[in-house]
């Protein structure tokens, strides 16, 4: 691989390697495309869903990161998450507290979301010189209520909840404590990276609380790379363009001061904690409600039309930007 290539893959490199790989037997409902977090197959008339994602950006909390965002993959298709394998990697001199530290992080995430944590794996080794988890989360669907990409159209709605960027500002506060102190003032560096557990990276409620309201025709986590990012994979998953008025995509203050400062583009960072969900223009506003019941915001962004993800900014098309990595590693 090219090394100049930092963070996901670009498309059309994994586009060409996907072509490559054997193709999965037919009990295999949604298998590797580019886009697609997890994979769906049936398996005695239970539909299992499974994914798997490192941690690599951060080491701080990092086994709650590995639940929590595996988890938010299964949850996209619609399935409860219940099961949990670790692979846990730390370098040569690593102590029992940082390792007690992961496991109990693992332990506690588990039991908040209701998720069995069944095995895994743990290793001292030079090829790290931080502690990586790479976690493998299972979970299980009804036929109908598993979401399918194909399924959406155009003039459906596009729905974000929370703000951007809950993950990416929190890491952002915690990694750069002392110039997020002086930028924001002590008690807002506090709540900034209070994000990371309020109101936190996970999206399975309201993932799972749309799939009951509504059919949902597409979800996706905008994690690496942001809403940015997001736009684009989902764009490329239901093969519809997207249009997203930027002036209603909802940030946190803290987040659009920390990236002003740091000049950062805060929709091409990180974004875990919110969730993408297009659903037709009639049910759309049913499942706002519902999830807003919750506590939790949900924000009409956009509609699916076109056949390119396409910004406007004060009624006018701007250029997508460029994204050759996440923002936040420009700077952690």
């Amino acid at each position: 691989m090219d090394d100049r290539i930092e963070g996901k893959i670009p498309h059309g490199l994994l586009t060409e390697l996907l072509s490559k790989v054997t193709r999965p037997g037919r009990e295999v409902l949604i298998g590797p495309e580019v886009g697609e977090d997890a994979f769906a197959a049936s398996v005695n008339r239970t539909i299992v869903v499974a994914s798997t994602d490192p941690i690599t950006f951060t080491t701080e909390h990092i086994g709650y990161y590995a639940v929590n965002v595996n988890a938010n993959d299964v949850a996209t298709m619609g399935a409860t998450p219940r099961w949990f394998l670790a692979t846990a990697l730390v370098p040569p001199g690593t102590g029992k507290r940082v390792l007690s530290g992961i496991f109990g992080d693992l332990d506690s995430a588990c039991v908040g979301l209701g998720i069995r944590l069944c095995g895994g794996h743990t290793e001292v080794t030079s090829a790290v010189n931080q502690p990586v988890v790479v976690g493998t989360m299972m979970g299980t669907v009804s036929k109908r209520n598993l979401v399918r990409p194909e399924r959406a159209g155009v003039g459906d709605r596009i729905l974000l909840t929370k703000r951007l960027a809950v993950e990416g500002t929190a890491i952002i506060a915690r990694e750069k404590r002392q110039q997020v102190d002086r930028v924001l003032g002590r008690t807002r560096s506090v709540r900034a990276r209070r994000l990371l557990l309020s109101p936190g990276i996970s999206v399975v409620r309201e993932a799972l609380c749309a799939v009951k309201t509504a059919r949902i025709h597409a979800m996706h986590d905008p994690t690496e790379g942001g809403l940015l990012w997001g736009l684009k994979e989902l764009s490329y998953t239901t093969g519809i363009g997207v249009r997203v008025d930027l002036e209603s995509v909802p940030l946190y203050d803290e987040t659009r001061r920390i990236c002003e400062h740091f000049g950062l583009d805060p929709y091409g960072l990180i974004a875990s904690g919110s969730l993408l969900i297009v659903a037709s223009r009639r049910s759309a506003p049913r499942v706002i409600r519902a999830i807003q019941g919750l506590g939790i915001e949900c924000t009409e962004i956009g509609r699916m039309e076109g056949k390119k993800a396409a910004l406007f900014q004060n009624g006018k098309r701007i250029p997508f930007p460029p994204l050759k990595s996440d923002e936040i590693s420009r700077i952690v």
